[in-house]
């Protein structure tokens, strides 16, 4: 199906139809308000009629007489250009928007750079993206943890496998897990590191977070800038020490939140198929 929407607007508390900017727009191009009444496909006492009420409720004159003919007045210019401004933001709507977490949506952005595919792509943390998606504004949700799309049973499409590992200042070969005891680490709210957290909750680590930070790129800043700071991040993002390597292993996901768009679904198909072997390129484990 094709979708073209028409955009009303809501001014001074007065709701104005689209047929109004159209009539505007089209004054403004021919210079004739009979002319403007014939292209539109109405009677020039309509087009007249609905320039008369639309002034009424603007306080404002819309459209004058001039030398040659009829045209906007600079209110009416200006109410005209508002107008189309939105409706450049809806055509840009119809770019297909993919959001979600820091390492899935840069492991997409590169799998769609790759297909061809033309699509806005935002970051952010699992959480805030759902919550985008809630709202019906994300085409392709990607989540860098699973854990939320089984809370909120989703139907969700593995693309690959990551895995964590221990990040600091000077790399250090860690063998046991004992050697994290007393530590200061760094967290990044509603990531995978939850993982790592339960894992030394679980052995009784006693180590202590200090300091949080919403993204890998900060955290890895941070880590850079301070020998005292340790913090897990993701194995496709950066080389670590892999003592829980193995028991951090998880799913990176999609779910593909339009599925009435067939490029969205070829892509899909595409990430799923011929695409894992750049994941795996790209240090990631292929599913």
């Amino acid at each position: 199906m094709d979708y073209s929407p028409k955009l009303n607007m809501v001014i001074n508390g007065y709701e104005f139809s689209y047929k109004i900017f159209e009539t505007l727009r089209c004054v403004s191009k021919t210079w004739s308000q009979r002319e403007a009444a014939k292209k539109l496909g109405i009677s020039h006492s309509v087009l007249n009629r609905r320039i008369k009420e639309s002034e009424k409720k603007f306080g404002l004159k819309l459209v004058e007489t001039t030398g040659a003919g009829s045209g906007l007045t600079e209110n009416g210019y200006k109410i005209l250009n508002k107008y189309e401004n939105y409706l450049i933001r809806l055509k840009e709507s119809d770019k297909p928007v993919i959001c979600g977490g820091y390492i899935s949506t840069g492991l997409i952005e590169i799998l769609a750079d790759e297909y061809h595919l033309n699509a806005t792509i935002y970051q952010t943390n699992d959480e805030s993206a759902l919550k985008l998606a809630r709202r019906g504004m994300v085409d392709i949700l990607t989540l860098d943890d699973p854990v939320r799309a089984f809370m909120y049973n989703l139907k969700f499409i593995p693309i690959a496998y990551d895995s964590l590992v221990l990040v600091s200042k000077n790399p250090e070969k860690v063998h046991e897990i004992n050697y994290m005891n007393g530590k200061n680490f760094l967290e990044i709210p509603g990531s995978s590191q939850r993982l790592a957290w339960n894992i030394m909750d679980n052995k009784k680590i006693d180590y202590n977070i200090v300091e949080t930070v919403q993204s890998p790129y900060n955290a890895l800043k941070k880590i850079q800038n301070n020998d005292k700071l340790y913090t897990f991040l993701n194995n496709s993002f950066i080389e670590g020490s892999n003592i829980l390597k193995d028991e951090t292993k998880h799913l990176i996901t999609l779910v593909l939140c339009n599925s009435e768009n067939p490029v969205l679904k070829e892509f899909v198909d595409f990430v799923t198929g011929n695409g894992q072997e750049i994941i795996e390129n790209l240090g990631f484990i292929r599913i």
